[in-house]
């Protein structure tokens, strides 16, 4: 397991370092003036111009400053973000939590939806409900997802009023409440602040619909596929033979040998929630790092944008180690 694990961590090294590298370029490359964005067009003569070069270290090699940038990195320096002057890591930390929260919620409406969708096409297999299925999940998986968040707002905010347009809570509410971790719901419940947990709850329901509605039809779609196979395998029929109930066949033996791509593309999409969250935090004003990214695109801030993508693709790469070890504890014929 040891052996294994730091396997897996060596290889992030090189995928991280052509990722920044990549990523370094391209910021270079593109049009525009990243201090006048940052100064927000204001006309400011040139010596003021050349001396927030100089501050952020923009006047040296491009050498230089990917050497320096790659140095930072190791030491777990983001950098300073030339927009508001705070570290980087520091203001990602403080969004975190927001796109982490609306992550955990999304899938757990995917897993469930998908799951449920696939275990219904599954042993319809070939009749109306299979192809309603089929058809309902390519739907969802191909609906544009600031579409889909926008219907939502229209429908159960503007016009029925039952939900908020956004945020994570109402203004007061903002004002007032003390986090203690950053995750609204949870520092609710530790606080027994039930007005401010069902708050909470009401901001989070129209997001993390938005997004897990959609990614539903990919989870839909794998679990139908997998279980199908293993609907058909020897050991089932022999199981069935035997007079094995039904609902013991598919929960007890088919579900979970079927559960490992399912796991696997749970992971993966999980994380990538985090790195695709942007659409739905714009659509919802919601104040997390795919929000913050975008943000940081406008004001071409390069510390900003480089810490955000190494700080996703970390994070994606521990996802992606922690799904591994969840292998052998759900099917025991799985050994490092």
């Amino acid at each position: 397991m040891g052996r294994y694990i730091a396997a897996r961590i060596a290889l992030m090294v090189p995928v991280l370092l052509i990722l920044v590298t990549v990523m370094f370029v391209i910021l270079r490359i593109m049009p525009g003036d990243p201090v006048l964005a940052v100064l927000g067009g204001r006309n400011v003569s040139p010596e003021v111009i050349e001396e927030y070069r100089r501050r952020l270290g923009l006047d040296r090699p491009l050498t230089v400053q990917y050497v320096e940038y790659l140095g930072q990195i190791v030491r777990g320096d983001f950098g300073v973000s030339m927009r508001s002057g705070r570290p980087v890591l520091q203001e990602l930390m403080e969004r975190f939590p927001a796109t982490l929260e609306l992550a955990v919620a999304g899938m757990g409406v995917a897993f469930v939806l998908g799951l449920a969708g696939g275990m219904l096409a599954a042993t319809r297999a070939d009749r109306a409900a299979d192809h309603a299925m089929r058809l309902a999940n390519v739907g969802l998986f191909a609906m544009p997802i600031f579409w889909f968040g926008l219907m939502l707002q229209m429908v159960f905010s503007v016009e029925l009023r039952w939900l908020p347009v956004g945020g994570r809570l109402d203004p007061v509410s903002q004002a007032l409440f003390e986090p203690i971790t950053g995750f609204y719901v949870l520092d609710a419940l530790l606080q027994r602040d039930w007005a401010t947990l069902g708050l909470a709850l009401r901001h989070l329901v129209l997001p993390a619909i938005t997004l897990g509605v959609v990614l539903s039809g990919l989870v839909g779609r794998l679990s139908r596929t997998r279980l199908l196979e293993v609907l058909r395998a020897d050991y089932i029929r022999t199981a069935r033979a035997k007079g094995v109930d039904e609902r013991r066949v598919l929960w007890g033996h088919a579900l979970r040998n079927a559960m490992i791509p399912i796991i696997t593309v749970v992971g993966m999409q999980f994380a990538l929630l985090v790195a695709g969250a942007v659409l739905t935090e714009t659509v919802f004003t919601w104040p997390g790092v795919g929000r913050y990214l975008l943000t940081s695109i406008e004001y071409r801030d390069f510390p900003a944008i480089q810490g955000t993508v190494v700080f996703i693709a970390l994070f994606i790469s521990l996802v992606n180690l922690l799904v591994d070890l969840t292998y052998p504890i759900i099917d025991p014929r799985v050994r490092f």
